[in-house]
């Protein structure tokens, strides 16, 4: 079972009954009237028993027969969660939004803003695919880190969201590295450059730096590549990127940036790095 459960059983009241003979999640339970406890009941034992399709279908099942009671709220946000558990994120997602859009100040409203955002974050594919699901989840993630920000939810959020800052930028790099494999320098530049523009809390800024003077060495902009070095050499000195850069200048005759730059002329490094950094 996802440890979200654990969070989101708080909302659900105790009780366990007997368990429900069950059919399939897809097919329509037949109507049979029964107390709204009884339902509510059998459905929290098929969530405990991980039977995420049934649960959902009786969690619905609650709604249908008592729409206006508050087991009635539980349940869509119950429902959405056992669709989250058994993987159907689509439906969690909508379940989620209809929470929102009927419940919006409830206090589980903070867990349906986060409970879409956890939906879109697990469905993100690696850097080699489109990485739209990646930025709806960085998107859903700042929801919540906006909307309760002193909240359990934003805290794990915000962990999310620099994972998935990683993973965009990570997206860019991949797709410069293609741009500069094939001589496609400009274009190579500016993925690296929106790398160090937008993501430069990320892993990815050294590699991007000495990408950027791998660009501009092969365009033959030597002052350029000098600048992207220097500042790469400021502020990661012990990087193999950096030695990288500085073993790619001196190979091709070209002054290195280093100490001495800062030594000669500081507000050279400085301008470096507001042009390169902004």
């Amino acid at each position: 079972m996802k440890p979200l459960l654990t969070a989101l059983f708080v909302l659900a009241t105790a009780a366990s009954l007997a368990a429900c003979a069950g059919r399939d999640r897809d097919r329509e339970l037949a109507y049979v009237a029964r107390p709204v406890e009884t339902l509510y009941n059998d459905a929290f034992v098929q969530m405990e028993r991980r039977r995420y399709d049934r649960a959902a279908a009786l969690f619905d099942e609650v709604e249908r027969q008592h729409p206006f009671s508050e087991w009635a709220r539980r349940s869509i946000l119950m429902a959405a969660f056992a669709n989250y558990q058994a993987n159907r994120y689509e439906l969690a997602i909508a379940g989620s939004q209809r929470f929102i859009a009927l419940h919006p100040g409830s206090p589980s409203a903070a867990y349906a803003y986060y409970l879409i955002a956890i939906s879109h974050y697990e469905q993100i594919y690696d850097v080699g695919r489109d990485q739209s699901t990646t930025q709806r989840a960085f998107e859903a993630l700042e929801q919540v880190v906006q909307r309760y920000p002193d909240s359990a939810y934003a805290r794990d959020a915000r962990l999310k969201m620099d994972m998935t800052r990683d993973h965009l930028a990570g997206k860019d790099m991949d797709v410069g590295r293609w741009y500069l494999r094939n001589g496609y320098q400009l274009a190579a530049i500016l993925r690296f450059q929106n790398v160090i523009d937008n993501y430069d809390t990320t892993s990815h800024i050294p590699e991007a730096l000495h990408r950027l003077v791998e660009a501009y060495v092969a365009m033959g902009v030597n002052q350029e590549a000098r600048q992207a070095a220097a500042v790469l050499g400021h502020n990661f000195p012990g990087s193999p990127w950096y030695q990288d850069s500085y073993d790619l200048l001196t190979s091709r005759g070209i002054d290195t940036p280093g100490q001495e730059l800062e030594e000669r002329d500081p507000s050279l490094l400085r301008r470096a790095i507001t042009r390169i950094f902004g």
